[in-house]
C-alpha cells in the first residue's frame, strides 16, 4: 500500500522485494547523508517505466518530475546501486532484471 494509503499502482514493486532492497539504497535510514524520503516512490517509477516500455517523459507525475527521476537513475547507474540490487534480487521469482 502506498504511504498516502492508496492502493498501489500494478507495475509497483511488491512488499516483499522492498524489504529485501531497501536497506541497500542510498539515503536509507541509518547511512550516513541525509535520508531520502522518496525512495520507494523513485524504485516504483524505474519499475513502471521498464514495465511500460515508455520514455521518461511519460512518467506519471505520482512518480514525481520525470527530469529528477532520470537524473537519479543514471546517478544510481554511476555508482553500480543497480548492480547491487540485481544481485540481491536474482532468485526472486517472477522479477526480471535488466542491466542498464
Amino acid at each position: 500500500m502506498k504511504e498516502n494509503g492508496e492502493a498501489p499502482h500494478r507495475h509497483d514493486i511488491s512488499d516483499n522485494l522492498w524489504e529485501k532492497i531497501k536497506d541497500l539504497l542510498p539515503g536509507a535510514a541509518g547511512k550516513q547523508g541525509q535520508t531520502a524520503h522518496d525512495n520507494r516512490r523513485f524504485i516504483n517509477a524505474v519499475s513502471w517505466i521498464f514495465r511500460t516500455g515508455v520514455t521518461w517523459r511519460d512518467v506519471p507525475p505520482e512518480y514525481g518530475d520525470w527530469k529528477h527521476t532520470h537524473r537519479r537513475f543514471c546517478r544510481w547507474r554511476d555508482r553500480d546501486v543497480w548492480k547491487t540490487i540485481a544481485a540481491e534480487v536474482i532468485g526472486e521469482g517472477g522479477y526480471h532484471v535488466a542491466y542498464v
